[in-house]
């Protein structure tokens, strides 16, 4: 099956900018449907952001989209997300997922089979 780790996370200030991993096996790196989502205390999980690698299709939250990026890192079968221009409000565990199928509706968590064990990401003012 499956499996993905994702690292990266930290405390950073406001303003900032952190990378996250994840790290992908057990499926053709390519073929996999791969989202970030995050999750804060006392809140509903919370999708962030899209990849399908095969056919380089991206999405974004509307709460992210212009300050965070998804990309891809052949060689190491990982995707990344780039954070830039971090706020408060952005702080929580931070997961991927991913789907082997095809998706109907790829912001939704009941889409996704596998998932990460999480990193925390702290942005403080």
């Amino acid at each position: 099956q499956v499996h993905l780790v994702e690292s990266g996370g930290g405390s950073v200030q406001a303003g900032e900018s952190l990378t996250l991993s994840c790290v992908t096996t057990g499926y053709t790196f390519n073929r996999l449907r791969v989202s970030w989502w995050r999750q804060a205390p006392g809140k509903e999980r919370e999708w962030v952001a899209f990849r399908y690698n095969e056919a380089e299709s991206t999405d974004y939250a509307d709460s992210v989209s212009g300050r965070f990026a998804i990309t891809q890192d052949n060689a190491r079968n990982t995707v990344n997300l780039q954070m830039n221009y971090l706020r408060p409000e952005d702080s929580g565990v931070y997961y991927c997922a991913a789907a082997t199928h095809m998706l109907s509706n790829w912001r939704s968590a009941r889409a996704y089979t596998y998932w990460g064990q999480g990193t925390q990401v702290t942005v403080s003012s």
